[in-house]
């Protein structure tokens, strides 16, 4: 051993590395501190007071949701979404787990100064992280407004330097938690990027070259007055009828018996209405998103009034199966979903709050009381056996998996039921949260899923509830599902007829 080596010596390790990295850093807030910046002077102070509390964000948002399109307002909600997101991560962990000073106002000039100094911990900064989540959150879901967001973002940012309530330290990491909240969000809710249809089965339906032969009926409730009258602008031939939600049904038949082309605008349970007068008058069908989910318009490449209006007066279209369900006497067709089990129950809660207090706290009132409640699994028979089973969703075409959001579906006309089940136990909470985070596992000690062209079900109890296209019933005995292949022809634009960005 060398005589020369000091075994008492400290050895240079960690805490070393961390304290040249404080020196950095306050080396460059200083620097930052010292550095005339042209044209900061009268701005980044005001924009770094307007983000408190998320408000520069949320005027932001409010302006992208004027802008009437669909992508705009998707990538608004996704931007809010992610800035909720990075702020409780801020709030609840980083402040706590950090609890670094504040910078000293020494060499920050007074004029820079804020009013009000933040009393909270510096590290992170709460303001990047928020800036940073709503920026990437929006871009994620339309690259055009997060260019547009993305300067006024970094001079958020930049404003907590310039300003001396930030280390440079505080800013990066900050800024690097609300990237990873935007991308954590867009795990669970991925955007809905555009998706070429399948080539088939593509079919010819009468060309409307101004509408005149579009009867479309639309269900105020669910507000759909601007779609409504965006589409009779682009088609100033077609006939327009509006009514209230339980005046549809009988408005749909009125309308069918004169059409050409039978139109509906509405949530999901509305289209399912038309459908099933399209199909008993052999009518096609032309569907203006309207609703809350919209998923079967959204899944056939129906965003807005302009791409529905260049379907119908090219004549474009396409076929789309349609579900059908049958038990006793009663049957229905379904063309998106059919569950038995808890969802049902869910929607029914939902229904009952949702004039209330809105459909959004309803609908998270009504999880938290089926999940909750003492409530039995549904028991059924299925290939001869007995099963006991918390949640049976059937979809009309196979959803591919798209995080913990609803799944998407591709090819309309795939000729397949995608059927999921949760097994019943004691936790249903844990048994759906499994199934949800799994996503479509074959097999599994929870759930399980499996496509078929027909489901028979027996011994079901009187009184199950069935729901279908967010519509309920009840059924019992014998429960039958199946498909009619290619049954229903609907306009649908051409990839890249419209413009939806």
């Amino acid at each position: 051993m060398s005589p020369d080596v000091d075994l008492t010596a400290p050895k240079p390790g960690r805490h070393a590395l961390r304290d040249r990295l404080l020196a950095l850093d306050r080396r460059l807030f200083q620097l930052a501190a010292e550095r005339h910046w042209p044209g900061a002077g009268p701005v980044l102070p005001r924009l770094s007071r307007s983000a408190n509390h998320g408000k520069l964000w949320f005027a932001t948002a409010a302006v992208m949701a004027a802008a009437r399109t669909p992508r705009a307002r998707r990538a608004a909600a996704r931007g809010l979404v992610s800035l909720g997101l990075a702020s409780l991560t801020v709030n609840t962990l980083g402040k706590r787990s950090v609890r670094r000073p504040r910078p000293l106002l020494h060499h920050v000039p007074a004029a820079r100064h804020l009013s009000r100094r933040p009393v909270t911990t510096s590290f992170p900064s709460g303001h990047a992280a928020s800036a940073a989540a709503f920026a990437a959150g929006v871009a994620l879901e339309s690259p055009a407004w997060g260019a547009a967001v993305a300067p006024v973002a970094f001079s958020v940012a930049a404003s907590r330097v310039y300003t001396g309530v930030h280390f440079p330290s505080d800013v990066i990491a900050g800024a690097a938690l609300g990237v990873g909240a935007a991308f954590a969000v867009r795990g669970l809710v991925p955007p809905r990027e555009p998706v070429a249809p399948p080539a088939r089965p593509r079919t010819g339906l009468p060309a409307l070259p101004d509408g005149t032969g579009l009867v479309l009926v639309a269900n105020t409730a669910a507000g759909t007055s601007e779609r409504v009258r965006a589409l009779a602008d682009a088609l100033p031939g077609a006939e327009i009828v509006e009514c209230a939600a339980e005046e549809v049904g009988a408005a749909l038949e009125k309308a069918a018996a004169r059409a050409v082309v039978l139109g509906v605008c509405g949530g999901d349970g509305t289209v399912n209405a038309a459908a099933a007068a399209a199909l008993r008058h052999g009518l096609p069908l032309a569907v203006l998103p309207g609703g809350t989910f919209n998923h079967f318009a959204y899944d056939l490449g129906v965003e807005d009034a302009r791409g529905l209006a260049e379907a119908v007066r090219n004549g474009q279209g396409v076929r789309v199966d349609v579900g059908r369900f049958r038990s006793g006497g009663r049957q229905g067709v379904f063309l998106n979903t059919l569950s038995l089990g808890v969802y049902p129950e869910l929607v029914r809660v939902r229904d009952r709050w949702s004039p209330r207090i809105g459909g959004w706290p309803a609908g998270l009132l009504a999880v938290q009381r089926v999940v909750r409640s003492d409530r039995h699994p549904l028991t059924a028979e299925l290939g001869g056996r007995r099963h006991p089973l918390w949640l049976l969703f059937a979809g009309n075409g196979t959803y591919h998996r798209m995080g913990l959001a609803p799944g998407r579906r591709v090819d309309l006309a795939d000729g397949v039921l995608d059927v999921r089940v949760v097994h019943g136990g004691r936790r249903p909470a844990l048994r759906l949260l499994a199934a949800a985070l799994a996503g479509p596992l074959t097999r599994s000690p929870a759930h399980a899923a499996v496509q078929v062209g027909r489901l028979r079900m027996e011994g079901v109890e009187p009184g199950t509830l069935l729901a279908y296209d967010g519509e309920v019933t009840e059924v019992e005995g014998e429960v039958t599902l199946d498909k009619l292949p290619e049954a229903l022809p609907v306009y649908r634009p051409l990839p890249g007829a419209a413009d939806r960005s």
